[in-house]
């Protein structure tokens, strides 16, 4: 299997360059009008689209992928769920371990039930260290997992949990407020996991404003992940991919 958007991911982090992905929830999309969506991803140029939920109910995730795959050539990363959500038209996935939790269904279960499904659809495989941060409210992941959150103000915790993975072969970082979270992840937890690992860092859940964007990437974050923002304000693709670009080396912020 091919690491090349793994690649890239650490190609731009050694560069000082930011990326920005939104997040689709096939539960969310109608399909009339999701062309409007693409065309804004492609003109502000989204570096990638995640597509997953916690929760996935409406089963039409093989036609959002589908409609995405034909419309754009940005890069489709599934942010599954569970072992249900894996469709091979994507171009990778997320495979996320909760490390920030201690159900054994998210930290190895659904990847052992899954791992022989991904090895036959030649998905790039992103093995990532995934770490639910508390919001302010419990969020859906947090229920579906039956896991608790790391509390928001110990960021020790978060760093230390992050190099825990990280030294497990871990990939990546993703620290996650959750769907629909009251606050985002704090900068100064941002910054003690960067401090912690070398791994490109993600970050979601609450970015709903370029100043919590720019909170995000100027404590560290590599990848800066919107979904419920973009779907109460459309104009906030635009402002966080301006946001975004503006974080590349040499920008003046």
């Amino acid at each position: 299997m091919t690491q090349q958007l793994l690649n890239k991911l650490y190609e731009r982090k050694a560069n000082g360059q930011k990326s920005f992905a939104v997040l689709i929830d096939p539960d969310k999309v109608n399909l009339e009008n999701f062309s409007n969506l693409l065309d804004l991803c492609i003109q502000h140029g989204a570096d990638y689209i995640f597509v997953g939920g916690s929760l996935i109910t409406d089963y039409v995730m093989t036609e959002v992928i589908a409609k995405i795959k034909s419309y754009t050539n940005i890069p489709v990363i599934l942010f599954p769920g569970n072992s249900l959500h894996i469709d091979s038209q994507a171009d990778a996935i997320l495979l996320l371990s909760l490390i920030s939790g201690r159900n054994p269904e998210f930290l190895i279960g659904q990847h052992v039930i899954s791992a022989p499904i991904l090895r036959k659809s030649g998905l790039e495989i992103m093995p990532t260290g995934y770490m639910l941060i508390d919001s302010g409210r419990q969020t859906t992941v947090s229920y579906i997992s039956n896991t608790n959150p790391i509390p928001h103000d110990k960021p020790g915790i978060a760093a230390c949990t992050a190099m825990a993975g990280e030294m497990l072969g871990l990939k990546l970082t993703y620290l996650d407020a959750g769907s629909g979270a009251i606050n985002p992840v704090s900068p100064e937890m941002i910054a003690a996991v960067r401090q912690s690992v070398d791994t490109p860092i993600i970050v979601g859940g609450g970015i709903n404003s370029i100043k919590k964007a720019k909170n995000a990437l100027s404590a560290g974050a590599d990848v800066i992940v919107v979904g419920n923002g973009i779907e109460e304000n459309i104009d906030l693709l635009r402002e966080i991919a301006e946001t975004v670009d503006s974080y590349s080396v040499g920008s003046i912020q």
